[in-house]
């Protein structure tokens, strides 16, 4: 950060959008810095921030213990945001009032505007925010005015407009708060800063792809490729940077879709020419998983085992390093931050073992999907693959409710396999960020000519994301998924029940598990 640059303080509280928050900040052609509550107040002084935005959490404001902050930052002089945690955290710490709410708003709320404020100009009343909280601001601390509110929340837009506080209980950096953005703006604005929009560039991924060299030098490297848009872009970034030094694995987890192995050799052995090595190992997996029903169990044995067939594989090639396509929903889910909480683990982040014989190299750890597919973009990588769903590090482990066994992969391979040729003659492949089968061990009563069956039930997940931090269920028609439930219940025997999951995120994940 050089000399004088303008820059904006995020204090993380453990919001799961902390990072999204400096993301959105970062885009706006501003620098951020994302700091822990416990920074100390004279460190603040020092870096001079034009703005200071508290983040959201998960923790209650009025209880022992939570993470806080100094109360004389709201002295500084420096405009601040507080973003739900933070905004209660601000109605807290000068003496409002912050309780559990009778009534939770989760997801989508309309936002009725009743002053305007130089926070929400240029935003009308009536626009869709995201919210994700338990409690409320129920007294305004003193020099605050209410500016909106939402149908059961009276104090959801706050201001101190000659101390230039402000607060708000949903969440502007997700993509589904309209108007989020210029809310953003306008704080920026009222920090002294015009925002201006920056992009990705071919000197960016040239740095990228320098910084790995610097890193690696001589030294083998394996990696992790599973085929997916995440670990595609990381393997070609590598092997543009180190070349013959870089031995990419597959590793055969019988935990994938049909087709898999088969297209990943055609798109990298023959189109990069690229030293890809398939390693079947679906016994040690079939192995580890047997008769584990918890989620969290599956993904870490799971992650040992893509861990333990890796070593294997770099004792033979003397390779001091890994290339894992972690990017970084899978860091932050996984507790990534100092206040977070975990979500899920992901096989190549929350279940490393303790003490591995490789060291990491994650390129793609500080970026979202849709930037990871900018990269890939500028990297060359074909369509095919960029815009590729996003697939889970466990496979299809962690789209079968309860063990998983070969027969159930099969079902849901089928099942699966249905669902993506339907889609994919529709324009709906464009607009979906996901749409996959789940396998959910639920067992009901059907009847199958004149005779009663008790069959699986396959739930369909479709959603529209950009950023996989937050995410709306797809509103598909329903003659698509009337063609896709005939289809599973005719072509896959074992099934006789379809449903179709509309739980946005959050409260849900993208994933059932």
């Amino acid at each position: 950060m050089g000399k004088g640059a303008k820059m904006i303080i995020l204090i993380d509280f453990g919001s799961q959008t902390a990072h999204l928050i400096a993301r959105r900040i970062r885009e706006l052609g501003t620098d951020v810095m994302i700091a822990v509550p416990e920074v100390e107040l004279e460190r603040i002084k020092q870096l001079k921030p034009q703005g200071i935005i508290l983040s959201g959490g998960p923790a209650d404001v009025f209880k022992k213990g939570a993470p806080t902050t100094n109360p004389k930052i709201f002295d500084l002089g420096a405009p601040i945001l507080g973003i739900c945690y933070g905004h209660q955290l601000m109605g807290h710490l000068l003496r409002g009032k912050v309780i559990t709410g009778s009534k939770k708003e989760f997801g989508p709320v309309e936002l009725i505007i009743e002053k305007s404020s130089s926070l929400l100009s240029g935003v009308p009343s009536g626009i869709t925010v995201w919210m994700s909280h338990g409690n409320e601001v129920v007294k305004l601390p003193e020099g605050f005015v209410d500016n909106a509110r939402t149908a059961t929340k009276p104090h959801t837009v706050i201001s101190n407009e000659n101390k230039k506080l402000y607060g708000i209980q949903f969440h502007p950096e997700v993509v589904h708060t309209e108007y989020g953005e210029q809310i953003l703006e306008n704080f920026l604005r009222i920090c002294g800063i015009a925002p201006k929009r920056r992009k990705f560039s071919r000197q960016f991924v040239d740095n990228l792809i320098q910084d790995v060299k610097d890193s690696v030098r001589n030294e083998k490297v394996i990696c992790a490729l599973s085929g997916g848009v995440d670990s595609s872009v990381a393997a070609l970034l590598v092997h543009k940077a180190i070349s013959k030094n870089l031995t990419s694995y597959y590793i055969d987890s019988g935990l994938m879709r049909d087709g898999e192995t088969e297209s990943l050799q055609k798109v990298f052995s023959q189109h990069y020419k690229m030293d890809i090595q398939i390693i079947d190992a679906k016994d040690k997996f079939f192995r580890a998983l047997k008769g584990i029903k918890d989620p969290e169990e599956k993904r870490k044995l799971i992650g040992r085992v893509f861990i333990e067939v890796f070593e294997t594989a770099a004792e033979k090639t003397g390779a001091k390093f890994l290339v894992q396509g972690t990017i970084y929903p899978d860091v932050i889910e996984s507790a990534g931050t100092k206040h977070a909480q975990v979500i899920k683990s992901h096989h190549n982040v929350g279940a490393l073992p303790e003490k591995m014989n490789l060291a990491l190299i994650e390129p793609l750890r500080n970026f979202y999907k849709d930037e990871v597919r900018q990269i890939g973009e500028i990297l060359g990588l074909p369509k095919t693959i960029i815009n590729r769903q996003p697939f889970p590090g466990p496979g299809l482990a962690v789209r079968i409710i309860g063990d998983v066994t070969e027969e159930k992969l099969e079902i849901l391979r089928m099942a699966d396999k249905i669902i993506q040729q339907e889609v994919e003659k529709t324009d709906w492949i464009k607009k979906l960020w996901q749409i996959f089968a789940v396998f959910t061990g639920i067992k009901t009563t059907g009847v199958r000519g004149d005779g009663r069956v008790y069959g699986e039930t396959i739930a369909i997940r479709a959603i529209e994301a950009k950023d996989a931090m937050s995410a709306s269920f797809a509103k598909l028609p329903y003659e698509l998924l009337e063609k896709i439930s005939l289809r599973i219940v005719t072509e896959v025997p074992e099934v006789n029940r379809v449903v179709y999951d509309i739980t946005n995120k959050p409260p849900a994940t993208m994933e059932w598990e």
